[in-house]
């Protein structure tokens, strides 16, 4: 298991990062449900793109959350882009650590989908993100214009 110490004061937490994303994209919205912070544009609440997981459940234990001050940042970003990160071939669950911090992985269960995942992301790490936090918001921005359209 990966040692909670690397952290120092200017590495965000979790609340932080939860309020850079609602105050950064428009019309986000938020919900928290069984130990998860849920981030969807609008009041769609069917598809998040980002969630900030605070602790382990039945659901979630691979990521070792309930060790102290330990959470983790999911992010829903473009089939392009998380290929760019991880390559074409199927994501082997095995082949990462997911408990180790400050790592961007894909997601241990939602790869399929293009999501990727970080355990506390140190500052600098977090600068990294923001690139793909704006393009999981952009996403779901679009998928809401294509919704209503569709009404």
């Amino acid at each position: 298991m990966s040692n909670v110490n690397h952290s120092d004061a200017s590495d965000p937490t979790e609340a932080e990062i939860a309020e850079y994303i609602v105050n950064t994209f428009p019309n986000v919205e938020t919900t928290t449900n069984l130990g998860y912070i849920f981030f969807f544009y609008g009041n769609e609440r069917m598809l998040s793109f980002v969630t900030i997981a605070l602790s382990g459940n039945e659901y979630e234990q691979i990521s070792s959350l309930d060790r102290p001050g330990v959470f983790r940042l999911n992010i829903g970003v473009s089939k392009q882009t998380f290929q760019s990160l991880f390559g074409t071939t199927l994501v082997k669950r095995d082949d990462y650590d997911y408990t180790a911090l400050d790592t961007i992985m894909p997601h241990p269960d939602y790869a399929a989908q293009s999501f990727i995942c970080v355990l506390n992301p140190s500052a600098a790490t977090f600068e990294r993100v923001k690139t793909f936090l704006a393009e999981a918001y952009e996403l779901a921005r679009a998928r809401d214009a294509r919704r209503a359209k569709k009404s």
